[in-house]
């Protein structure tokens, strides 16, 4: 064999074994398919030692990102009131997002089985960085938005899946929660590489009959209802798949406690009213989103990190405060890659009789 085939040979055997590897990473959430681009990770167990030595270990909390139909039995709710969170995300890669991961809890761990959370709305928004008239960045226009459903994951499928992943915390008392959502067919965010974009994702919750309720004050309820929040991200853990083309960035902003960094993308997530429309566009493939009242989000005292107590150790507080997703796309078909290097093996061995 000449050194050009040597040199194919070589390749080909990177390619496919390349692709191998990929397969193996993207076995979740769906095998041999999805392929993580964007990942902030959850905040489960992390041990963090505060400026005395002593370590604590803190679970994270979450903020309410839930909306309310109030509707008749049996009938589609045409509207959904109540509060969203949303964090802003930029990766490397100019393709489709078809797969999103979450993390999240319920208050005080109340499920009311009358009132499920079977429904999501996921919402690909604009950015609307910070500027004279504009004090801080916050989601602007909904660019691709949808409701997913409560079923077994299948490409497409629009549905989504909830996996209970650790009891309550000391602190607030909560169970946190994995969920994995494939979009709809055809409704793929078609994502730009470098590109700041927000992801807004609010639990559905159809109200009981005869109830009513402020929708954005559901504390106030008269009687115990479901309330589903989104966790935040462990900070400790740097996201390598963040665009470093956007400013500012993946970067530390600070340190809590004996000098545990704090990784931050962009800006705050914040939080806001929200009223989502069923009835116009598309209905729930294609919601009417109306939001108001935006509000910065930060980590919270003693759930998401120490204290502090002094200029040079702040408290976890004074950080902006990410949420924990995850972003996947498709994995390039590694059958057309490898029949493409064959056919190249195939021409030189032509060219070579």
């Amino acid at each position: 064999m000449n050194a050009t085939l040597t040199r194919l040979s070589v390749a080909l055997t990177l390619a496919i074994g390349t692709l191998s590897t990929l397969n193996q990473a993207s076995a979740d959430p769906l095998p041999g398919r999805d392929l993580l681009k964007f990942s902030q990770k959850p905040m489960v167990t992390t041990p963090i030692p505060d400026n005395n030595g002593t370590v604590t270990t803190y679970g994270g909390h979450d903020e309410l990102s839930t909306a309310y139909g109030f509707g008749q039995p049996g009938a589609v709710i045409p509207l959904y009131q109540g509060k969203f969170m949303a964090d802003d995300f930029a990766d490397t890669l100019s393709s489709p997002v078809v797969h999103v991961k979450w993390w999240g809890s319920y208050f005080k761990d109340l499920i009311n089985p009358a009132m499920p959370v079977d429904k999501f709305l996921i919402s690909f928004e604009s950015d609307v960085p910070q500027g004279p008239n504009t004090p801080f960045s916050h989601p602007g226009t909904p660019l691709l938005n949808q409701v997913v459903f409560r079923n077994p994951l299948a490409p497409g499928s629009g549905t989504f899946t909830e996996k209970l992943i650790r009891g309550p915390d000391p602190v607030v008392n909560e169970s946190l929660y994995e969920y994995n959502a494939e979009l709809h067919l055809g409704k793929a965010f078609p994502e730009i590489k470098d590109t700041v974009y927000w992801l807004k994702i609010v639990a559905l919750v159809d109200a009981l009959p005869g109830i009513t309720f402020d929708p954005y004050n559901p504390q106030n309820s008269p009687i115990p209802i479901t309330q589903w929040g989104w966790h935040n991200r462990d900070y400790t853990v740097n996201n390598p798949l963040a665009s470093p083309a956007v400013l500012p960035g993946e970067k530390v902003v600070g340190q809590v406690g004996a000098g545990t960094p704090v990784w931050h993308f962009q800006d705050d997530s914040v939080q806001g009213d929200v009223r989502i429309n069923t009835t116009t566009s598309g209905g729930l493939v294609m919601p009417f989103i109306d939001q108001q009242n935006m509000v910065p989000q930060h980590y919270m005292d003693l759930a998401d990190g120490p204290a502090g107590n002094t200029a040079a150790v702040p408290p976890i507080s004074s950080f902006s405060k990410d949420l924990a997703f995850e972003l996947y796309t498709v994995v390039p078909e590694p059958t057309g890659v490898a029949l493409l290097a064959m056919g190249m093996m195939g021409l030189a061995l032509r060219r070579k009789g």
